[in-house]
């Protein structure tokens, strides 16, 4: 099969970029594959972060990819429409994580669609988690142009049902990150952190944004003995100054490391190899690449019950789930956890049954089979 991917990739990061590289290299195991990218993803002012650029730190997978689409500018559309066309297809695949995209895939997936090429897109997000009043009618656009569609939670499907309950789809649970290396030794990584050894060592990571609960986190740790650690590693989308604000007034902000940078993939093991467990205080979600970074590393987590999150991490009972996104019940959920060491040991079994079950390579061969099925 001719597979056409359209999608961000190299010298874009993140981890849309990383999961492109994923399918992209493994699809081309079997198939022959060629990436379509961004010549511009958003204009820079849309862009929240320091730049959506890899840069001489990051280890990320290069993928030679033709940059076509710029999201800003509707002439382009029909060339990468006609580009891709122009390459025969038998399969177009997109990703889809916000509506700010619908006008400018929307396009592609019609054109290819209408020409005969099975269109099936990833959806990381329907229903996005900083909502605005045009995302329904401009995803409902984007979705006329689907043949089917790939969802990585229930949530994720229920909000596409809720716009369009006549489309084919089918749900692939999030494949596990492997490219970030082996677990380092425990107190290497410590040493690696500044980290005081001996104690309970909890982790928030990836971009902080509001939705993502950082805040949540900070004033549950504030009830917290001198026995815990916090570690806080990832790149503010918008002002840290509301986050700083509760850092300074904890009486244990000495406890706290902070890394507000994007961590380049050749570090991120310190962070899991140090950590016993992964907070996610999330207020809203669907499914969380952090969670599959948790799983890679065997570290547990901690969850709120939003989105796929209760799914995903509850219901495979690789971690604990707070019954609401509060300080108070993500407090609770911390001292179960390390209240009773065969918690933790369960969720480690668990974890690593998940791990055979999350592969790479079985998501794309189930990917190919529902497209086949279109």
């Amino acid at each position: 099969m001719r597979i056409a991917i359209l999608s961000c990739f190299y010298p874009y990061r993140g981890g849309i970029s990383q999961f492109n590289a994923s399918i992209f290299g493994e699809l081309g195991k079997r198939h022959v594959v060629k990436a379509f990218n961004f010549k511009r993803q958003y204009p820079e002012f849309l862009f929240p972060g320091k730049t959506q650029y890899v840069t001489d730190t990051d280890s990320a997978v290069p993928v030679e990819s033709v940059s076509l689409l710029d999201t800003a500018n509707p002439f382009s559309y029909g060339r990468t429409a006609r580009e891709i066309e122009a390459w025969k297809p038998d399969l177009l695949i997109m990703r889809y994580w916000m509506s700010w995209f619908a006008p400018s895939l929307g396009y592609v997936a019609r054109r290819l669609k209408w020409k005969g090429c099975k269109v099936v897109s990833i959806l990381d997000n329907v229903v996005p988690h900083e909502p605005h009043f045009f995302d329904k009618p401009f995803t409902r656009y984007f979705l006329t142009g689907q043949s089917g569609c790939v969802v990585m939670c229930d949530e994720v499907a229920k909000d596409l049902l809720s716009i369009r309950s006549d489309i084919p789809y089918t749900t692939l649970p999030h494949p596990l990150y492997t490219h970030f290396g082996e677990k380092m030794d425990r107190a290497e990584a410590e040493r690696a952190l500044g980290l005081e050894s001996g104690k309970k060592n909890l982790l928030f990571f990836g971009l902080i944004r509001h939705y993502k609960g950082l805040d949540i986190l900070l004033e549950a740790f504030r009830e917290l003995g001198d026995d815990y650690q916090l570690i806080v590693a990832g790149e503010p989308y918008g002002s840290f100054e509301p986050y700083q604000k509760i850092i300074d007034s904890l009486p244990g902000k000495d406890r706290i490391t902070l890394v507000t940078d994007y961590i380049p993939d050749y570090e991120v093991s310190k962070y899991f190899s140090a950590a016993d467990v992964t907070v996610l205080p999330y207020r809203s979600a669907t499914q969380s690449g952090i969670s599959s970074i948790s799983y890679h590393f065997e570290v547990p987590m901690i969850v709120t019950a939003v989105g796929g999150l209760t799914e995903t991490v509850g219901g495979r009972g690789t971690g604990l789930v707070a019954a609401e996104a509060t300080p108070e019940s993500v407090l609770q959920e911390i001292r179960r956890y390390f209240g009773d060491p065969e918690v933790r040991e369960q969720c480690i079994r668990n974890i690593r049954r998940e791990k055979e079950r999350l592969s790479w390579s079985k998501f794309c061969s189930d990917l190919v089979e529902f497209a086949e099925s279109l």
